[in-house]
Protein backbone atom coordinates (compact mmCIF):
# COMPACT_ATOMS: atom_id res chain seq x y z
CA UNK A 1 0.00 0.00 0.00
CA UNK A 2 1.32 3.43 -0.92
CA UNK A 3 0.94 6.35 1.48
CA UNK A 4 1.19 10.05 0.73
CA UNK A 5 2.28 12.28 3.61
CA UNK A 6 1.37 15.96 3.32
CA UNK A 7 3.88 18.09 5.19
CA UNK A 8 2.22 21.38 4.36
CA UNK A 9 -1.26 22.90 4.47
CA UNK A 10 -4.17 21.04 2.91
CA UNK A 11 -5.66 24.25 1.47
CA UNK A 12 -4.30 27.73 0.81
CA UNK A 13 -6.40 30.83 0.18
CA UNK A 14 -5.23 34.23 -0.94
CA UNK A 15 -4.03 35.09 2.57
CA UNK A 16 -4.21 31.97 4.73
CA UNK A 17 -3.10 28.35 5.06
CA UNK A 18 -5.52 25.67 6.29
CA UNK A 19 -3.76 22.79 8.03
CA UNK A 20 -4.93 19.48 9.46
CA UNK A 21 -4.51 19.44 13.25
CA UNK A 22 -1.35 18.19 14.92
CA UNK A 23 -0.50 17.42 18.55
CA UNK A 24 2.05 20.24 18.48
CA UNK A 25 -0.77 22.76 17.93
CA UNK A 26 -1.76 22.69 21.61
CA UNK A 27 0.06 25.82 22.82
CA UNK A 28 -1.14 27.92 19.87
CA UNK A 29 -4.70 26.68 20.38
CA UNK A 30 -4.55 27.79 24.02
CA UNK A 31 -3.35 31.25 22.97
CA UNK A 32 -6.11 31.39 20.35
CA UNK A 33 -8.81 31.62 23.04
CA UNK A 34 -6.78 33.36 25.76
CA UNK A 35 -8.61 36.69 25.35
CA UNK A 36 -11.89 37.08 27.24
CA UNK A 37 -13.61 38.65 24.23
CA UNK A 38 -12.67 35.72 22.02
CA UNK A 39 -14.32 33.36 24.50
CA UNK A 40 -17.41 35.51 24.99
CA UNK A 41 -19.55 33.27 22.77
CA UNK A 42 -17.67 29.98 23.24
CA UNK A 43 -19.66 28.63 26.16
CA UNK A 44 -17.52 26.75 28.71
CA UNK A 45 -14.27 26.95 26.69
CA UNK A 46 -11.26 27.73 28.88
CA UNK A 47 -7.68 28.66 27.85
CA UNK A 48 -6.31 25.79 29.92
CA UNK A 49 -4.20 22.89 28.71
CA UNK A 50 -6.62 20.12 29.71
CA UNK A 51 -9.70 21.76 28.18
CA UNK A 52 -7.97 22.68 24.92
CA UNK A 53 -6.26 19.28 24.74
CA UNK A 54 -9.66 17.58 24.88
CA UNK A 55 -10.98 19.80 22.07
CA UNK A 56 -7.89 19.11 19.99
CA UNK A 57 -8.31 15.36 20.51
CA UNK A 58 -11.98 15.51 19.50
CA UNK A 59 -11.04 17.34 16.33
CA UNK A 60 -8.40 14.73 15.57
CA UNK A 61 -11.06 12.06 16.07
CA UNK A 62 -13.37 13.82 13.64
CA UNK A 63 -10.63 13.74 11.00
CA UNK A 64 -9.81 10.10 11.77
CA UNK A 65 -13.35 8.70 11.77
CA UNK A 66 -15.13 10.98 9.31
CA UNK A 67 -12.43 12.41 7.05
CA UNK A 68 -13.07 16.03 7.96
CA UNK A 69 -12.64 18.43 10.87
CA UNK A 70 -11.66 21.99 11.61
CA UNK A 71 -8.47 23.51 10.23
CA UNK A 72 -5.89 25.37 12.31
CA UNK A 73 -5.38 28.52 10.24
CA UNK A 74 -2.11 30.35 9.70
CA UNK A 75 -1.15 33.35 7.63
CA UNK A 76 0.72 32.29 4.53
CA UNK A 77 4.34 31.52 5.32
CA UNK A 78 3.88 32.04 9.08
CA UNK A 79 3.78 29.51 11.90
CA UNK A 80 1.35 31.00 14.44
CA UNK A 81 -2.26 29.79 14.50
CA UNK A 82 -4.67 32.73 14.19
CA UNK A 83 -7.99 30.87 13.78
CA UNK A 84 -9.62 27.46 13.87
CA UNK A 85 -12.29 27.00 11.19
CA UNK A 86 -14.06 24.29 9.24
CA UNK A 87 -16.60 21.48 9.42
CA UNK A 88 -16.38 18.86 12.18
CA UNK A 89 -18.57 15.90 13.09
CA UNK A 90 -20.78 16.72 16.05
CA UNK A 91 -23.34 15.23 18.42
CA UNK A 92 -24.82 17.98 20.59
CA UNK A 93 -27.28 15.69 22.34
CA UNK A 94 -30.46 17.75 22.16
CA UNK A 95 -31.81 16.75 18.76
CA UNK A 96 -33.17 19.53 16.53
CA UNK A 97 -30.91 18.41 13.68
CA UNK A 98 -27.72 18.83 15.75
CA UNK A 99 -26.90 15.18 16.51
CA UNK A 100 -24.53 12.99 14.46
CA UNK A 101 -24.08 15.64 11.75
CA UNK A 102 -21.38 17.74 10.10
CA UNK A 103 -21.28 21.08 11.92
CA UNK A 104 -19.55 24.27 10.79
CA UNK A 105 -17.68 26.45 13.23
CA UNK A 106 -15.06 29.17 13.35
CA UNK A 107 -12.95 30.80 16.05
CA UNK A 108 -10.83 33.81 15.11
CA UNK A 109 -8.22 35.36 17.39
CA UNK A 110 -9.26 38.85 18.46
CA UNK A 111 -6.38 40.66 16.76
CA UNK A 112 -7.64 39.23 13.43
CA UNK A 113 -11.26 40.31 13.79
CA UNK A 114 -12.76 42.55 11.11
CA UNK A 115 -10.43 41.34 8.34
CA UNK A 116 -12.77 38.94 6.55
CA UNK A 117 -10.80 35.92 7.76
CA UNK A 118 -13.79 33.75 8.70
CA UNK A 119 -15.57 34.22 5.38
CA UNK A 120 -12.44 33.67 3.29
CA UNK A 121 -11.34 30.55 5.15
CA UNK A 122 -14.80 29.05 5.57
CA UNK A 123 -15.56 29.54 1.86
CA UNK A 124 -12.49 27.41 1.11
CA UNK A 125 -13.33 24.82 3.79
CA UNK A 126 -16.94 24.47 2.64
CA UNK A 127 -15.91 24.24 -1.00
CA UNK A 128 -13.47 21.46 -0.12
CA UNK A 129 -16.10 19.66 1.99
CA UNK A 130 -18.70 19.81 -0.79
CA UNK A 131 -16.32 18.40 -3.36
CA UNK A 132 -14.81 15.67 -1.17
CA UNK A 133 -17.85 14.57 0.86
CA UNK A 134 -20.68 15.41 -1.51
CA UNK A 135 -24.01 17.20 -1.06
CA UNK A 136 -24.74 16.96 2.66
CA UNK A 137 -26.60 19.07 5.16
CA UNK A 138 -24.25 21.05 7.41
CA UNK A 139 -25.48 22.40 10.74
CA UNK A 140 -24.25 25.45 12.63
CA UNK A 141 -24.87 26.70 16.18
CA UNK A 142 -24.29 30.34 17.21
CA UNK A 143 -24.81 31.78 20.66
CA UNK A 144 -27.51 34.42 20.81
CA UNK A 145 -26.04 37.91 20.51
CA UNK A 146 -23.10 36.90 18.32
CA UNK A 147 -24.24 39.03 15.42
CA UNK A 148 -20.85 39.00 13.66
CA UNK A 149 -20.93 35.21 13.36
CA UNK A 150 -24.55 35.29 12.22
CA UNK A 151 -23.55 37.65 9.40
CA UNK A 152 -20.75 35.25 8.41
CA UNK A 153 -23.17 32.33 8.46
CA UNK A 154 -25.64 34.17 6.23
CA UNK A 155 -22.88 35.06 3.77
CA UNK A 156 -21.90 31.37 3.60
CA UNK A 157 -25.44 30.25 2.79
CA UNK A 158 -26.68 29.15 6.22
CA UNK A 159 -30.32 29.79 7.06
CA UNK A 160 -32.06 29.80 10.51
CA UNK A 161 -33.71 26.53 11.52
CA UNK A 162 -34.47 26.91 15.22
CA UNK A 163 -33.07 27.73 18.64
CA UNK A 164 -32.23 25.95 21.88
CA UNK A 165 -31.59 26.80 25.50
CA UNK A 166 -28.32 25.27 26.74
CA UNK A 167 -28.70 26.86 30.16
CA UNK A 168 -28.42 25.03 33.45
CA UNK A 169 -29.66 25.71 36.98
CA UNK A 170 -32.26 28.18 35.80
CA UNK A 171 -29.73 30.34 33.90
CA UNK A 172 -30.71 30.59 30.22
CA UNK A 173 -28.09 30.29 27.47
CA UNK A 174 -29.81 30.45 24.11
CA UNK A 175 -28.19 29.42 20.85
CA UNK A 176 -29.56 29.97 17.37
CA UNK A 177 -29.46 27.04 14.97
CA UNK A 178 -28.67 27.24 11.26
CA UNK A 179 -28.30 24.83 8.38
CA UNK A 180 -26.84 24.82 4.88
CA UNK A 181 -28.42 22.41 2.42
CA UNK A 182 -27.23 23.45 -0.99
CA UNK A 183 -24.25 21.87 -2.68
CA UNK A 184 -21.51 24.34 -3.57
CA UNK A 185 -20.51 22.92 -6.94
CA UNK A 186 -17.16 23.36 -8.59
CA UNK A 187 -18.60 26.06 -10.81
CA UNK A 188 -19.81 28.09 -7.82
CA UNK A 189 -16.50 27.90 -5.96
CA UNK A 190 -14.43 31.01 -6.69
CA UNK A 191 -10.94 29.65 -7.26
CA UNK A 192 -9.60 33.12 -7.99
CA UNK A 193 -10.41 34.02 -4.41
CA UNK A 194 -8.86 30.87 -3.00
CA UNK A 195 -5.69 31.41 -4.99
CA UNK A 196 -3.35 28.62 -5.97
CA UNK A 197 -2.97 25.61 -3.73
CA UNK A 198 0.66 25.35 -2.74
CA UNK A 199 2.97 24.69 0.14
CA UNK A 200 4.70 28.04 0.70
CA UNK A 201 7.14 26.83 3.34
CA UNK A 202 8.55 24.13 1.06
CA UNK A 203 8.38 25.72 -2.36
CA UNK A 204 11.56 27.77 -1.87
CA UNK A 205 13.72 24.69 -1.55
CA UNK A 206 11.62 22.44 -3.78
CA UNK A 207 10.24 24.18 -6.91
CA UNK A 208 8.20 21.08 -7.80
CA UNK A 209 6.34 21.18 -4.46
CA UNK A 210 3.45 23.04 -6.03
CA UNK A 211 -0.12 22.20 -6.85
CA UNK A 212 -1.90 24.32 -9.47
CA UNK A 213 -5.59 25.04 -9.81
CA UNK A 214 -6.36 22.21 -12.26
CA UNK A 215 -4.51 19.68 -10.11
CA UNK A 216 -6.49 20.89 -7.08
CA UNK A 217 -9.75 20.49 -8.98
CA UNK A 218 -8.80 16.92 -9.94
CA UNK A 219 -7.85 16.21 -6.34
CA UNK A 220 -11.21 17.42 -5.05
CA UNK A 221 -13.08 15.39 -7.67
CA UNK A 222 -11.24 12.16 -6.81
Amino acid sequence: MNWTVLEGPLLVTQRFELWKPRASDLDDMIRLIADDETRRFLGPALPEAKSVFERLQRNGGSWMFHGYGTFPVRRRGESEIVANCGVFHSWRGFGKGMDDVPEAGWIVRKDHWGQGLAKEVMAAALGWFDRVHGPRRIACMIEEGNHASERVAAALGFTPCGSHDLGENGRPAFVNLFERDRLQTESSLDFSRLGRIERPDHRRRCPTCFMGRRTFQRMLAS
